[in-house]
């Protein structure tokens, strides 16, 4: 299997780092920014031994039904990285860990065990895959990459967002970006296999729509839902709101918009940031700050912003983890248990770097801790 996977990693890694972000922004002050606390996935480490997970994509972090938390990874092996050696390599998405251990432990996050397995074990995919075939509509994908999920303690359900993969290197106006063909949800009633329903947001012909990876998060009875376009492009980030027992409707998700003279829901969607982002990832903190975290994908750096609220003004950028921390980073996502108190940012960062040649060196999740 050959994954021509995410456009902008592929430009940094051939180019290098250096030649790829602005000088300027390379190597400022460390001060601002996250420090490296552990690696968490890997051939190396117990998540291969115990699962056989070992080069995996993402590690969105999500609150689980019973509060403990769930890791969703995308493309997923029992190899260092996608293309091996060995071959075959397993080769299995969306795959979620566990772990109830606080990430500002001593010793960070640790999982302790895997969806659909018990106790150690092989951990399958969550869904039905295409893998490169027929997915479960007829449809042509690539392959399945979970967004985000969500739990409701009311009933044990689980949500997760997903996207259908049509192609990693679909032509773009700024070049080829990756495009999913619809975004979809699915869900569970047991916390291990889900079900993906037959929703579909379609993405357009000409890959701009701007529903196609979400980031969730409840508060009260509403689920707000963050969103953004497919394949890292430049485009808007949208904002929409949902009651939590009707997101299988899309006719109840509301829009929030201008109008010419003031923002309110219930409206077209207006976008609220608009640049050049990576897989968004919003939490609301405990303490009732609203964070978010993204991949800039113009710096190379991940970054955060906060609000006092989904539907307020969100803070300008502050730059959390530099492409020299993490050479090859894409992915940055907040932990529900983190908070807004100095050094109790927890963001788990995923990395793929490549040689000159596409060589594949490194591919996996680590923890950063930093301050909002």
């Amino acid at each position: 299997m050959a994954l021509a996977r995410r456009s902008f990693l592929g430009k940094v890694a051939v180019a290098g780092l250096a030649g790829a972000v602005a000088p300027s922004l390379i190597r400022p002050g460390a001060a601002q920014a996250a420090t490296w606390k552990k690696r968490l996935t890997g051939a190396d480490l117990d998540t291969n031994s115990r699962w056989q997970v070992a080069g995996t994509d993402l590690g969105v972090p999500y609150v689980l039904e019973n509060g403990s938390i769930g890791y969703l990874f995308g493309d997923t092996f029992n190899t260092p990285w996608p293309e091996g050696p060995p071959l075959p390599n397993d080769w299995r998405s969306p795959v979620m860990l566990r772990s109830n251990v606080h990430p500002g432990a001593p010793g960070g996050v640790v999982f302790d065990s895997a969806a659909r397995v018990a106790g150690n074990g092989r951990a399958p995919e969550l869904m039905h895959n295409g893998h490169n075939g027929i997915g479960i509509d007829g449809l042509w994908e690539v392959t399945v990459i979970p967004n985000d999920g969500i739990s409701f303690p009311e009933t044990g359900r689980q949500l997760i967002s997903y996207m259908s993969i049509e192609n990693w290197n679909s032509a773009g106006p700024a070049g080829p970006h990756w495009k999913s063909r619809y975004a979809g949800l699915a869900f569970s009633d047991n916390g291990n296999d889900f079900i993906r329903t037959p929703l579909k947001w379609w993405n357009t012909d000409n890959n701009a729509d701007p529903f196609q990876m979400w980031t969730m998060q409840r508060h009260g009875d509403w689920v707000y839902v963050f969103s953004v376009r497919s394949g890292r492009q430049d485009g808007p980030m949208m904002l929409r709101r949902v009651r939590w027992d009707r997101l299988f409707y899309p006719e109840s998700y509301e829009g929030w918009g201008w109008n010419g003279s003031n923002w309110g829901w219930g409206r077209p969607c207006t976008p609220i940031l608009t640049g050049r982002f990576g897989e968004p990832s919003v939490r609301r903190l405990s303490d009732g700050t609203w964070a978010m975290a993204y991949l800039n994908c113009v710096t190379g750096c991940i970054v955060t912003r906060t609000a006092g609220g989904p539907d307020q003004v969100w803070t300008g950028e502050k730059i959390q983890v530099y492409p020299w921390q993490e050479p090859g980073l894409y992915g940055g996502f907040i932990h529900p248990w983190s908070t807004s108190a100095p050094n109790n940012l927890h963001l788990m960062v995923s990395k793929w770097t490549r040689t000159l040649d596409n060589r594949s060196t490194a591919y996996h999740m680590s923890q950063f801790v930093g301050t909002l």
